[in-house]
């Protein structure tokens, strides 16, 4: 009897957990328009978007670290784009956790978004800008 109460009882919540795994990295991109309100001090992101103290994040999704040409990233940053990595939503997630983790290096000053929900919803927004096309 307890074998079959625990057999329907995980057969019940495996579609629970499959679906928060696959909306774990979803987020909300009105909400990271204000989230982002914290990167502009320093990146530009749309059509008319130029390089700052830090490069334009149009297309950040799927592109390579270190990519925007006329930028002069830091041998971290390159270090990145030598090993092959492409900004995925997981990888731009760890990077903005704490960039300094991340990237030991990196000249980005920036402290990290602290809370998930907010790295969630900062990488819906920058989505919003298109993908990569590289």
């Amino acid at each position: 009897m307890i074998k079959k109460i625990l057999s329907v009882t995980c057969l019940t919540l495996l579609p629970v957990v499959a679906f928060a795994e696959s909306h774990a990295m979803e987020g909300d991109a009105e909400d990271g328009e204000k989230v982002f309100r914290k990167c502009k001090a320093c990146h530009q992101v749309g059509p008319d978007a130029k390089n700052r103290v830090g490069p334009i994040l149009t297309g950040i999704v799927g592109r390579t670290p270190a990519s925007v040409e006329g930028f002069k990233y830091s041998d971290a940053m390159q270090a990145l784009a030598d090993e092959g990595k492409t900004w995925t939503p997981e990888e731009l997630a760890a990077f903005l956790e704490k960039p300094r983790d991340y990237a030991k290096g990196t000249k980005m000053a920036f402290a990290g978004l602290r809370k998930e929900e907010d790295r969630n919803d900062v990488i819906a927004y920058l989505a919003t800008f298109g993908e990569a096309s590289e």
